[in-house]
């Protein structure tokens, strides 16, 4: 896949956190905004490390378990989910970000150093897809973790209101996992602020007018449509490879302190640069609730009831990737 230029991007629309205050604080849009230094000012900045983490407990003293997410699911076969101890996992993903840390160069990722550096606004530029090429896709990620709901007293730890004004039904999920962990494109019926808390991630985003080229899938996931398009194995499917290259997408290199507004409806997928610790809060308002979570629920109670889309989910272990 040398050869393989893919889609064109430019960067995302960025502004830092004390403009944006000076500006009115956010307003509701339809695109993409990295809004830089976000999280910094929140408790979550100083509390939310691997280390300290990885020593919750339990009210009654016991570790924490939770489910794993085993590959990727956005994309082929699903697998069982894996129930770990999550203090271990978080010590060992310590250690590796330190060593990452220390040994760090700017010269990998899909838009290494040496070029994401020198890009300005409204600059036209092509990704390193060779990057995916030697990437593991079974690395266990602890994916839609609900800790907040698990430690409620945890969610004063993000000032989210800051970012995000008004009333509006959220869903709240951390993302926790290694370097080279891939998130599969897709786009979810909410908007979503993506917030990073420790590491680095890489996010592509498609505006929602690129949908005839993204292959969407069948495959369930609720809350989200998914593609068919397999970052990780684009030399494995030429078709879908020769239409992905022809969508416009956005580049956003998301570091430990940002905060990224995805808006609903915008393809997108994330490719960890390090270990990372990130929180992902959807918002619906009232109007969407009635009608958005209205569809996605009853979609969900029919898929429960083995009525649609069974075995082929993000949800439940399939045998065989299904036919297209």
């Amino acid at each position: 896949m040398t050869n393989y230029q893919g889609p064109e991007f430019q960067l995302v629309e960025t502004i830092s956190a004390a403009d944006l205050a000076r500006q009115g604080g956010f307003q509701p849009r339809k695109t993409p905004l990295l809004v830089k230094g976000a999280v910094k000012s929140w408790p979550a900045w100083d509390k939310w490390t691997f280390a300290r983490l990885a020593e919750l407990k339990r009210p009654d003293g016991s570790e924490v378990i939770s489910s794993f997410q085993n590959g990727l699911v956005e994309q082929g076969v699903t697998k069982e989910p894996l129930d770990l101890p999550v203090a271990p996992y978080l010590r060992e993903l310590d250690d590796l970000a330190r060593k990452i840390r220390a040994e760090w160069d700017g010269g990998t990722g899909l838009c290494p150093d040496r070029i994401w550096k020198g890009l300005k606004p409204g600059d036209r530029f092509h990704l390193n897809w060779d990057h995916l090429r030697s990437f593991t896709p079974n690395r266990i990620y602890l994916a839609q973790w609900d800790i907040l709901r698990e430690f409620p007293e945890m969610k004063k730890d993000f000032a989210i209101r800051t970012l995000w004004p008004g009333w509006r039904m959220t869903w709240k999920y951390v993302f926790i996992g290694p370097s080279n962990t891939v998130t599969g494109l897709h786009y979810d019926f909410p908007d979503n602020w993506f917030c990073q808390v420790a590491g680095v991630k890489e996010f592509l985003l498609f505006p929602p007018e690129n949908t005839p080229h993204m292959h969407p899938s069948k495959k369930f996931d609720w809350g989200a449509t998914l593609s068919d398009i397999n970052i990780s194995k684009l030399a494995e499917q030429p078709q879908m490879r020769e239409d992905f290259a022809k969508t416009k997408g956005l580049y956003a290199r998301v570091e430990a302190g940002d905060a990224l507004f995805v808006p609903k409806q915008t393809w997108h997928c994330v490719v960890a640069l390090e270990p990372s610790v990130s929180l992902a809060v959807f918002g619906l308002t009232l109007p969407e609730v009635l009608i958005g979570g209205g569809k996605a629920e009853i979609k969900a109670l029919l898929h429960r009831l083995r009525l649609y889309r069974w075995g082929n989910c993000t949800c439940h272990k399939m045998t065989a990737a299904p036919k297209a």
